[in-house]
């Protein structure tokens, strides 16, 4: 593979070659990068959704026991 780009000008190796990537697999590259960034959202809403029902229990709780001091 080396004396195949040996003899090629640098364009070919840094400008054509990354270009002819991109448009084979370049389906592909955006469906990973999609699912990462969709899985990464999906992350984010579940730590967010757990944070806040540790909130709201901690919250009640705390009320509820308060109550009973009563």
């Amino acid at each position: 593979m080396r004396e195949i780009f040996a003899g090629m000008p640098w364009w070919v190796k840094w400008v054509a070659v990354p270009v002819i990537a991109l448009v084979v697999f370049g389906g592909l590259i955006a469906t990973v990068v999609g699912f990462v960034i969709g899985l990464l959202f999906k992350l984010l809403v579940f730590v967010a959704l757990v944070g806040g029902l540790i909130y709201v229990v901690r919250k009640f709780v705390a009320s509820s026991s308060s109550r009973s001091d009563w």
